[in-house]
């Protein structure tokens, strides 16, 4: 029978994410793995298929997000001239999805592209599997649940670690998801 991989990631050390709080998210992630597998073999409610199939999947786009050290968007990149041209500004668009990232509750501020009608799209995903958006290609993802940020910000840090996280950034991982999804 098929099963998943949990997928290993090389995040070096980040500003403001601690290790302990990598090494923690990443069990995390290994859960999804295992209980996306489990549901699979029936060992688990196939209710929670899109939960946990999601939250794998999510973990996975954040994590690659984060290898291999900060890297700048570069101002002749594709993904940069797309969301101008969409957003009026880099800077808009970052306000914009800074702003759907401090969303209350539990989620993820999301950047997908619509190959249908090839543009770009910001949202929030309730939890994780509330509000995916089908046929959509994540490009960029950020997670809002406590477990991503609590242990280092406590929760009055939420925008701290927002700041963080796109100082952390590797924009070479964001622009290769962006040209995957819009060839």
């Amino acid at each position: 029978m098929f099963k998943y991989d949990e997928q290993k990631f090389n995040i070096p050390e980040l500003k403001g994410i601690s290790k302990k709080n990598i090494e923690e998210h990443l069990k995390l992630y290994a859960g999804y793995v295992k209980n996306i597998n489990d549901t699979l073999e029936g060992k688990q409610d196939i209710r929670r298929i899109g939960f946990e199939f999601n939250g794998m999947r999510n973990h996975e786009y954040y994590f690659k997000s984060l290898e291999g050290g900060p890297k700048a968007l570069s101002d002749i990149s594709i993904l940069k001239k797309a969301i101008t041209e969409q957003f009026e500004s880099f800077d808009k668009w970052l306000i914009t999805f800074k702003s759907i990232a401090l969303t209350r509750g539990v989620g993820w501020a999301m950047l997908y592209y619509d190959p249908t009608v090839k543009k770009l799209i910001n949202t929030w995903i309730d939890e994780q599997h509330l509000g995916q958006l089908n046929g959509c290609q994540l490009i960029l993802g950020i997670d809002m649940w406590e477990h991503a940020f609590i242990y280092d910000y406590q929760p009055s840090g939420k925008k701290r670690y927002i700041e963080d996280f796109f100082a952390n950034l590797n924009w070479d991982v964001i622009e290769e998801n962006y040209k995957n999804a819009s060839k």
